[in-house]
């Protein structure tokens, strides 16, 4: 499942600054790449916030935290990587930040600690508690009240070998870009770490200049212009004809929305099915679209119906997903942001060979959780109107999609 296209060399990288129509120009580096990720996470997306790397597994696993409606938290991951080795090892970095984005004197960025596994980088890292799946897993796609034709995809775990994810379940037309990883750089350092993690304030900002610096390559300066992006604010509404209507407020940064729901709760520990379903005009799952994207590619998506248009503040879930999911269902609405890209020294003009000593590039996103069907007793989350009222909270546990234990409070 994994595409050739997640994966960005410093070869690509370089093919792709000297790929300028009508020019000969040629390039060597970049000696050191960074990449910033920003997100804005509200209601109950913002339990994954803290300083923890967001994946499907972590956010499985936080999403039932409890808190305000109105509650905004703010993300940041840092990664450098290096094509020359530390000066002393082991690899660190420090990310300065301007004071207005409240986060101390800088960011400490480590390299990964001898001895200690890596971690995934496909991001579908799964929590150590995780289980295998029993069941089905019916898939959906689309927006609007009814489900296309060929609808549900069911894909039965036991005939699924052992260790194995079923087929087709993550999609292989939308890569998860991370131009700077641990796989492809001689030295690396990243943040949050096992030696520094903490929760970016509410009101930090990040306009302004910023610099890193390492033991790994050349100091990295550059000026931000873009702040983080405003929160999502959705709502759920039941419709008469069993579907369930999703409406958001539009985002002037975004460049593109997507949307998707689970349902189907195991609440017995039997073989129920589980159901999942994506806002996409065909059967595309997991990969960049949990994840953030570059502004050209959310572009290229939005023409073949994977993302919906910026201009876009609604979508229906349709009725059988929702027949299908049962009382309860949650999911997330992503929006993506822009980027900002940085290269020194200045690409120079004519002909003359372009030696790059470090580029950067900070990518921004926006989410938000869906909760339909479920009362939290006022702590938060998504505002729901109409839905059916949730059943009181039980003492068994409960199993979520993929067969991730739940929290007493969702069974």
């Amino acid at each position: 499942m994994r595409s050739s296209l997640r994966f960005i060399s410093v070869a690509a990288i370089a093919a792709i600054f000297a790929a300028v129509p009508g020019s000969a120009q040629r390039t060597t580096g970049p000696r050191e790449r960074y990449e910033m990720d920003v997100a804005t996470a509200s209601g109950f997306a913002a339990m994954t916030a803290g300083g923890r790397k967001p994946g499907v597994g972590g956010m499985m696993g936080m999403m039932f935290g409890g808190g305000p409606e109105n509650q905004v938290a703010r993300t940041i991951e840092l990664r450098l990587g290096s094509t020359q080795p530390p000066t002393s090892p082991p690899v660190r970095a420090d990310h300065f930040f301007p004071p207005q984005a409240r986060l101390g004197a800088s960011l400490p960025l480590w390299g990964p600690e001898p001895g200690q596994p890596r971690p995934r980088e496909d991001g579908n890292e799964m929590p150590g508690n995780f289980e295998r799946p029993k069941g089905r897993l019916l898939l959906y796609w689309g927006c609007g009240a009814k489900a296309g034709s060929g609808q549900p995809v069911v894909i039965d775990f036991a005939r699924v070998a052992a260790g194995q994810m079923p087929p087709n379940l993550f999609t292989t037309a939308v890569p998860r870009i991370r131009e700077v990883m641990a796989s492809n750089s001689a030295s690396y350092a990243d943040w949050p770490n096992r030696k520094s993690s903490k929760a970016v304030p509410s009101d930090s900002s990040l306009l302004g200049a910023h610099r890193v610096t390492g033991n790994v390559g050349p100091e990295i300066n550059f000026t931000l212009a873009q702040d983080y992006m405003p929160a999502l604010n959705a709502s759920t509404a039941m419709q008469g004809d069993g579907s369930v209507m999703i409406r958001w407020n539009a985002l002037q940064p975004a460049t593109g929305y997507v949307a998707w729901a689970f349902g189907g709760m195991d609440r017995g520990g039997g073989n129920a099915d589980m159901v999942w379903w994506t806002s996409s005009a065909s059967q595309q799952f997991g990969g960049g679209l949990w994840d953030w994207l570059p502004p050209a590619t959310v572009a290229r998506l939005v023409t073949q119906k994977i993302v919906m248009p910026p201009t876009q503040t609604s979508c229906q879930i349709p009725a059988e997903v929702k027949k299908a999911s049962g009382e309860m269902m949650f999911g997330n609405l992503n929006a993506f942001g822009p980027e900002a890209s940085f290269a020194y020294p200045p690409k120079p003009a004519g002909s003359a060979v372009w030696n790059i000593d470090w580029t950067a590039k900070v990518r921004f996103r926006s989410h938000t959780m869906l909760m339909i069907g479920a009362d939290f007793g006022g702590m938060g989350g998504m505002a729901s109107e109409g839905s059916a009222p949730a059943e009181k909270p039980k003492k068994k546990k409960c199993k979520g999609p993929l067969g991730i234990p739940l929290p007493d409070a969702a069974c």
